[in-house]
């Protein structure tokens, strides 16, 4: 009988054990359910694009790929960028695998210059009504090789290079724009030659791109050399872009089923329609970058630091030499997320030198105007871009200009004039002070001094009284 007990509360606990699991191992076959399903992650890019864009970027398609996330959206509204951004963000779109829908949106945005190789190179290209892409020529940067919306444009490492027939093309139109009114032939500057390559660079970047994701290459080409535009109708029809799409809802269902080819050879379906979207935010660390990626801020930054160094080096134990520090490591930081010219940054650092000089040893002004005009000659040209969003505002240079000037040339004066003054404390205080002797023989004795008795030595000659 026992037994048999043991036996029915063993089928009892085991059949509520079962009822359980059931519902957990049924889940578990289905899969997981369509409202935990990865959501469509969307990152903006919105201004210029920069070193803080490029690690934006970087990071929502890593999150993705982690994820297994169905779609990366790009949200497009760009003036353009710099070339070693646009470079990162067109790597990490042809290496993802996921698939990455750029878009230009909401309506009156527009993909120009570096937007527009962007656009071409995501595995889908769709724009909002009222919205424009193009005008990508090549911007020279004083002799250097020119860049859409910045610097030398990118080329990506898969796609195949232009054909010699389009090289030949390209060798002919360079020959007939440089003739001369009369028919001769001129001989190209060195300016006209940078400027030439970069062009054509661009042309085979942005035509390999085309080429890649099935899209018109010779549009492309005309973007380039013409600086030509398109609205999204007329990118759609001129095969610019694979879609028109309302909003972001209207995109996903628009796109979805559609088989992507991404890199290594791999093909996936898209299933879009519905799907949720998680607009992926900047991480804190981006936003700093983007902050110190400011060239203004970055010359600010090493000003200041210049300024604690110097200040601690003149008068030490006040601590500015600290924040001089982290604040010029700060700053060659920034600079270096920039195309920096440094002959600029050389200039400055020679401006800030000589009117170190000219504030500790006068030399009747000439360290001063010298460094004066350095600092504002190098701070003028130490970005080496013609993109109006990394230049350094004029009004920031002749401020710190100014204000560098009047630091050496006041306080560190002030400084220096305060060491070569006699110390009014201590031991040393006490030279050339006047004594009253109140006793003493033979030279030795004491005396008042200060308004303290002091055990002294003198002339013998001394004698009580004496001063």
């Amino acid at each position: 009988m026992k037994a048999l007990a043991m036996i029915w509360k063993t089928g009892r606990l085991l059949a509520c054990l079962a009822a359980v699991l059931a519902p957990l191992a049924l889940a578990t076959g289905q899969g997981t359910p369509s409202g935990d399903a990865t959501p469509v992650l969307l990152a903006e890019i919105d201004g210029p694009i920069g070193p803080a864009t490029a690690m934006h970027v970087e990071r929502v398609i890593e999150e993705a790929e982690a994820r297994a996330a169905p779609l990366v959206i790009l949200r497009i509204d760009t003036p353009g960028g710099l070339v070693t951004a646009m470079r990162d963000i067109d790597s990490a779109i042809l290496a993802s695998q996921v698939p990455v829908a750029g878009y230009v949106a909401p309506e009156g945005a527009r993909a120009a210059s570096a937007g527009t190789y962007i656009l071409y190179a995501s595995h889908i290209a769709a724009m909002a009504p009222t919205t424009t892409l193009g005008a990508a020529t090549p911007v020279s940067m004083g002799g250097a090789p020119g860049q859409p919306g910045g610097d030398a444009p990118p080329r990506p490492a898969d796609p195949a290079p232009p054909s010699s027939e389009d090289a030949e093309e390209g060798s002919e139109e360079t020959a007939k724009d440089t003739a001369d009114e009369e028919g001769a032939p001129a001989t190209p500057s060195n300016a006209d030659a940078m400027r030439s390559k970069a062009i054509n660079d661009a042309v085979a970047t942005i035509r390999a791109l085309a080429e890649r994701r099935g899209r018109n290459a010779d549009w492309a080409e005309k973007a380039v050399r013409e600086a030509a535009t398109l609205t999204a109708t007329g990118a759609l029809e001129n095969n610019v872009i694979d879609l028109v799409a309302e909003s972001v809802a209207d995109l996903l269902t628009q796109i979805d089923g559609r088989e992507i080819a991404l890199s290594g050879g791999t093909t996936v379906t898209l299933a879009t329609e519905g799907a949720a979207v998680e607009i992926v935010e900047r991480s804190t660390v981006t936003q700093i970058l983007e902050v110190l990626s400011n060239p203004n801020v970055a010359l600010l930054l090493m000003t200041i630091g210049f300024y604690g160094i110097v200040f601690e080096l003149a008068n030490p134990g006040f601590g500015p030499g600290v924040v001089g520090a982290i604040c010029l490591v700060l700053g060659l930081f920034a600079l270096n997320t920039l195309p920096v010219d440094y002959a600029g940054l050389a200039l400055i650092a020679l401006g800030l030198t000589f009117m170190t000089v000219e504030a500790l040893s006068p030399s009747f002004g000439v360290f001063g105007v010298g460094g004066i005009l350095a600092f504002g000659f190098g701070a003028s040209i130490l970005v080496d871009t013609d993109l109006p969003a990394y230049q350094i505002s004029p009004a920031l240079i002749i401020a710190l200009t100014l204000t560098s000037a009047a630091f050496f040339a006041l306080v560190l004066r002030l400084i220096v004039r305060a060491q070569k003054a006699p110390a009014r404390t201590g031991a040393n205080a006490l030279l050339g002070m006047e004594a009253v002797v109140l006793d003493g023989a033979e030279g030795r004795g004491l005396v008042r001094l200060h308004g303290e008795r002091w055990t002294a030595e003198g002339p013998e000659a001394l004698a009580k009284g004496t001063r």
